[in-house]
């Protein structure tokens, strides 16, 4: 007997895109409540659809707000006045006519019956109607919203304007950019295995890859697979961390037998490749975040690396240091993650203009207590994954103004060839996307007299 369809798919794909459709709602929601992407996600976890909620909970907020203000203009209300939830599901179900492969009347029938998921049944007409004349009007209401650059490239207001003044004429480029599902990099550890190796055992176990020209450590895959496919991941061969990450272990020059010092560690991506690139040092991982500093310590498990953690507010007092100076000191400063955006679309929804004032006070506040616990001669690298020169080079700048031992530095590492790393004057930024393909990261260098 043949299965029944609805609108062109049998009734149980139906069905199942209805869920998927309802549960990436409820992320959504999460997410304009506050919560981060990852947090909402993990609800999700042991779900046969993991796969298929996160792709389209970060598809959908990838482009929400390009799509939100073409589907609110349908609605009679303002979109203030509508329920977080029925607009998640409006904007989730236009991001699926948008850029699914299912028949869009499908997407629609679906989103109706993910209505009733929600318990918004008594929207269902609605949701139907608004979807409905949506697939009638969609060209000329999206040619009405991308008219205006931020609107059209999905991002706020405001984060272009920043990205104007930091990047002028890199600042379309960092949008498309932003835009780009991120390649799936590996960092390979070189102590073990040699990158032709590692890419004969991706080809052996089908997998498309290349070495990453500008950084020997470093093999991009063709298309993303799970960690479980991965030759060597659990043995700790391989890690997934972008290049431009694992730059930052390679800048801060570190060398065998120095004191090394990783601020603001968790993860722990930076720790292991500081001890993969020089095993014999004596680092110390700091975190102010206990449940993340665990983070570290199963990577390193896995890495099969050691290091002592600890937990400490690294913007507080030095209470906790034993006055052991370090030589060398990578601080990871917490930032707005606008150079990460592709990764983390949820930052578009989650951040604000004023935070990025307080978050250079935050980062002035660590990067001097850090300078008090490196030895003179020493080295501190300061990296953020972000775009905005408020907290890059104007942080160093005022930093190396009011500090009387503390000169630039320029680090031997630095793939000075590549078009995408742009010499600041301080430090230098990788732009996202572009011919490194890494994401966006800042990097400034500096040696205590």
């Amino acid at each position: 007997m043949k299965q029944q369809k609805k609108n062109g798919l049998p009734r149980e794909e139906t069905a199942a895109a209805a869920r998927v459709l309802a549960e990436a709602a409820r992320v959504v929601t999460l997410v304009r409540e506050g919560r981060s992407a990852d947090a909402a996600l993990l609800q999700f976890d042991q779900s046969p659809s993991r796969s298929a909620i996160r792709a389209v909970s970060l598809g959908t907020l990838r482009w929400l707000l390009r799509f939100e203000p073409a589907v609110m203009t349908l609605l009679a209300r303002p979109a203030g006045q509508t329920p977080l939830l029925l607009r998640a599901l409006l904007n989730v179900a236009v991001h699926q006519i948008e850029q699914s492969r299912n028949p869009r009347e499908s997407t629609v029938s679906a989103a109706v019956d993910a209505a009733r998921l929600l318990n918004l049944a008594h929207a269902a007409g609605l949701i139907n109607a608004v979807l409905r004349r949506y697939l009638r009007e969609r060209e000329t209401l999206l040619a009405a919203v991308d008219e205006d650059v931020a609107a059209g490239a999905a991002h706020p207001a405001w984060l272009v304007e920043m990205l104007k003044r930091s990047w002028p004429d890199d600042v379309l480029a960092i949008l498309a950019a932003n835009n780009e599902h991120p390649p799936l990099t590996l960092r390979v550890d070189l102590t073990r295995i040699g990158i032709d190796d590692y890419l004969g055992q991706l080809q052996r176990a089908g997998l498309a890859a290349r070495a990453v020209d500008w950084l020997p450590t470093a093999v991009t895959l063709e298309q993303a697979v799970p960690v479980s496919k991965l030759p060597g991941f659990k043995e700790g061969l391989v890690s997934i961390q972008d290049a431009s990450a694992q730059l930052a272990a390679r800048l801060l020059e570190a060398q065998p037998e120095q004191r090394v010092l990783d601020a603001c560690a968790a993860p722990g991506g930076k720790t292991g490749a500081i001890l993969e690139l020089v095993p014999a040092v004596d680092l110390l991982a700091i975190d102010v975040d206990g449940a993340r500093l665990q983070r570290v310590a199963d990577n390193l498990r896995r890495l099969q690396r050691n290091a002592p953690l600890q937990v400490a507010d690294l913007a507080g007092d030095l209470a906790w240091w034993d006055g052991r100076c370090f030589d060398r000191i990578l601080l990871d400063a917490p930032c707005s993650g606008t150079g990460v955006i592709r990764r983390h679309p949820d930052i578009r929804l989650l951040r604000r203009a004023d935070d990025i004032a307080a978050l250079a006070l935050t980062q002035s506040r660590i990067l001097r207590n850090c300078w008090r616990m490196l030895a003179p001669g020493g080295r501190l690298l300061y990296v953020t994954c972000s775009l905005l020169q408020q907290e890059n080079d104007a942080v160093i700048a005022a930093f190396l103004a009011g500090t009387a031992d503390a000169t630039a530095h320029r680090p031997a590492a630095l793939p000075l060839a590549v078009a995408s790393l742009r010499e600041c004057p301080v430090g230098w930024q990788m732009l996202p996307g572009g011919e490194a393909g890494g994401d966006g990261f800042y990097y400034a260098c500096l040696t205590r007299a």
